[in-house]
């Protein structure tokens, strides 16, 4: 029932969304119910699965795996392989996750501190050209790390993100445009001086230690955390600290903000 689950969605789930489906499966769920009849299993059954995962100590993974069994099971009941949904049954039986927001800084004098910080890091050229251009674009790191100069017009000053590096469901991947963030003229000085260093190369910010893969995101925070700004900012909290300040501080309206973020907004007639 799982693995037809799977197959039915595979062609509009994104690929990362599908592979973190099958893992919540075959390391979750299969092992301990993956031979059962899928009719024959009760909320206990289910519940012990779950709490396997619970015993690991990671608070929003359970969540996630129900998530995943909802699935199945509303899809054995739909096609008449179960009578009911029994993910319902047990999901007052779970802790409750507590979800964290990254850390960053909001706060316009202790951004001042982080900026300056970020001038005077004495890491590689690469690693401080990342570090304070994360602070004017705030994009999502997976996305500012694997920045392509192919994608960046230095003349124009726009950096054209393809759909299928977006975080998009398949379908939008396919159809969907680029994500284009204009670069204003302290990006593009940033740039131009990184070009001659990496400009040979497919990626913007390479790794340290092979050029032909994107630096890491780990790489990024463990700068911040030499800076001093472990627990305090990390390089995802730079959309956090860009929405906060740009709509709370210098009033921008909502809707350009949301735009620069790659954020959905739910409306067709808001879209337009």
């Amino acid at each position: 029932m799982a693995r037809q689950w799977l197959d039915l969605h595979r062609l509009t789930w994104s690929e990362t969304h599908y592979v973190r489906e099958k893992r919540n499966l075959e390391k979750d769920l299969f092992p301990y119910l993956g031979a059962r009849n899928i009719s024959t299993i009760k909320p206990i059954d289910l519940l012990a699965a779950i709490k396997r995962v619970e015993d690991r100590g990671v608070s929003d993974v359970p969540h996630r795996v129900l998530l995943t069994a909802r699935g199945v099971w509303q899809y054995a009941v739909a096609t008449g392989r179960a009578e009911r949904d029994i993910t319902g049954d047990i999901k007052k039986a779970i802790k409750p996750s507590i979800k964290k927001n990254h850390p960053a800084i909001t706060d316009p004098s202790e951004l001042a501190g982080l900026l300056k910080a970020s001038m005077a890091y004495r890491g590689g050229p690469v690693m401080r050209v990342a570090l304070r251009i994360a602070a004017i674009l705030f994009q999502r790191p997976g996305n500012l790390r694997s920045m392509r100069w192919a994608d960046v017009d230095l003349e124009s000053g726009l950096w054209s993100i393809p759909s299928e590096d977006m975080k998009r469901t398949k379908e939008q991947k396919i159809n969907g445009q680029s994500h284009v963030v204009p670069l204003p003229r302290q990006a593009v000085a940033m740039l131009k001086d990184l070009y001659p260093l990496t400009g040979s190369g497919e990626y913007v910010f390479p790794g340290l230690r092979d050029r032909k893969i994107p630096m890491s995101e780990a790489g990024v925070n463990a700068a911040l955390h030499a800076m001093g700004y472990k627990g305090r900012h990390c390089w995802h909290g730079y959309r956090a600290t860009g929405r906060t300040i740009l709509r709370q501080v210098l009033k921008y309206p909502a809707d350009v903000i949301e735009a620069q973020l790659a954020h959905a907004v739910p409306d067709s007639l808001g879209r337009a």
